[in-house]
């Protein structure tokens, strides 16, 4: 039974809190009520959410309970959508409608949208209710979440310290239990990088696997969507929604997550096509996440080799002209040009300055990785590697702001080409994942003695979703606050 004083409501799973709405033991309303008071409390010093839509969510958890009512009077509550009732909010970068979208990027007219986007929607539709937006980097750019529009998102293992980008303040707001579960979107690693530094699960799907998560003008076709969450089977709750019922497994993927994989032959790579161009370190604690999932996996029956994976050395220039190519087509006035970050006014420059010709050889380039990659990958059934390289990294670290977690800049320091360095020296085994167009999960498996999480990313074959979300499920190691 559900705890009637809501006390402990933020504990419950996704999967636990569904049951609860779906039953009538608990009423959206109230449950919406109290994540509501959970933000309210914890967001000014995690800084995970940019608005707060608090007036709309209450009105929207009326209507869910007057559907459930009527259904319930009708005997056909088995007709609830899929997520009836449950709480979650947005990244900054996906419209909901009547909610400024900020982009996080002080450079725009921050307007209220005036419909929901594909992702918002499509949720929507399955019966969540949203609490707000959450942090960004400016135009998702970033595998931190800090910017000019409000104060940075905060890792809430360790307050000064980064929960990652491009969706870190979903994965903060998750991992805090400020929400039960979120959609992230992934191009570069926007989910996996958070859930990573946040110990979260964070699965993204293989391309066109969620219709509603690709990117707009996104011509190397890198952004996917998919879920963040505490557990397996609260991902694979969210899957349900996200991925059409006629294109997702036999009953479902949450159906299904609690089955373990046969026995899998999984190759270990530490080899990055970033190591070219940034040589990077390895830190202590990712190789220790890295032996404690491989024996993980081993303990679960798989066999794990060494696999030694080639990338040719031209990736570096041809994915960073495909990755910034739509920066450079924003529509910024001139005048505000100079409320972009140095990243960004760097990149959109140079994206400016380069020719249609050089991005489509870019683009070129990059399906022949692809096909080069996938087909060295295929000697495995799934390819194992730390998720990030370092631990989380202190707030102001990328752009050299020099600031304490306890202190927000005026002045942004810092040269974008050491910020993007920084960057692919932290997370090297991203990127090319979304290149690849194969679905990819960060699991957590580790907390260093300074309590921070550590995880390990599965890549598996096309199709292989539901296979990775029942590894993560296997693995069942909790990082519950």
């Amino acid at each position: 039974m559900v705890d009637p004083s809501l006390h402990h409501l933020s504990r419950l799973t996704a999967v636990e809190l569904r049951d609860a709405l779906a039953s009538g033991e608990l009423s959206a309303r109230e449950t919406t009520a109290h994540f509501l008071s959970v933000i309210e409390a914890g967001n000014k010093q995690l800084g995970a959410f940019v608005t707060i839509t608090a007036e709309q969510a209450l009105q929207d958890a009326a209507a869910a309970d007057g559907l459930h009512a009527k259904l319930n009077r009708e005997g056909r509550l088995d007709e609830l959508p899929v997520l009836h009732g449950m709480p979650t909010a947005f990244k900054d970068l996906t419209d909901v409608a009547g909610v400024p979208t900020t982009h996080g990027s002080a450079a725009l007219e921050h307007k209220a949208a005036q419909e929901d986007g594909a992702l918002a929607a499509t949720l929507k539709a399955h019966g969540v209710i949203s609490l707000g937006k959450t942090q960004v980097p400016e135009f998702g750019l970033t595998a931190y979440s800090e910017n000019r529009v409000a104060p940075p998102s905060r890792n809430p293992y360790s307050l000064g310290r980064s929960s990652g980008g491009s969706s870190g303040g979903s994965a903060a707001a998750v991992a805090a239990g400020l929400v039960p579960f979120a959609p992230g979107t992934d191009g570069g690693g926007s989910i996996r990088i958070p859930a990573g530094a946040c110990g979260l699960v964070g699965l993204k799907p293989g391309r066109g696997v969620v219709p509603s998560g690709a990117g707009a003008g996104d011509a190397a076709k890198l952004v996917v969507a998919g879920p963040l969450s505490r557990t397996a089977a609260d991902a694979a709750l969210l899957m349900d929604a996200l991925v059409p019922r006629n294109e997702a497994p036999d009953g479902g993927y949450l159906t299904h997550v609690g089955r373990a994989p046969e026995p899998l032959r999984i190759g270990l790579s530490l080899d990055s096509p970033w190591a070219g161009a940034y040589p990077f370190q390895i830190e202590e604690e990712a190789l220790d996440a890295l032996t404690l999932g491989t024996n993980l996996l081993e303990k679960a029956g798989h066999s794990v080799t060494e696999a030694g994976i080639r990338y040719d050395n031209r990736y570096p220039e041809a994915f960073t002209t495909a990755w910034t190519a739509g920066v450079g087509s924003a529509r910024i006035a001139p005048q505000r040009e100079a409320l972009l970050t140095p990243l960004t006014r760097t990149f959109r420059r140079r994206a400016q300055q380069r020719s249609a010709l050089k991005v489509n050889e870019a683009l070129h380039f990059l399906r022949q990785f692809e096909h080069d990659t996938v087909t060295q990958y295929s000697a495995w059934d799934v390819i194992l590697m730390p998720t990030l390289a370092q631990t989380p990294r202190p707030i102001g670290w990328f752009t050299g702001g020099g600031h304490s977690g306890e202190q927000w800049p005026s002045e942004w320091a810092g040269d974008a080409d050491e910020d993007y360095k920084r960057q692919c020296e932290y997370a090297p085994w991203s990127s090319m994942v979304n290149v690849c167009g194969l679905p990819a999960i960060s699991i957590p498996v580790h907390t260093t003695a300074a309590g921070l999480p550590m995880g390990i990313q599965l890549i598996g074959r096309a199709g292989s979703e539901l296979q990775l979300l029942q590894l993560a499920a296997a693995l069942a190691v909790s990082f519950d606050r």
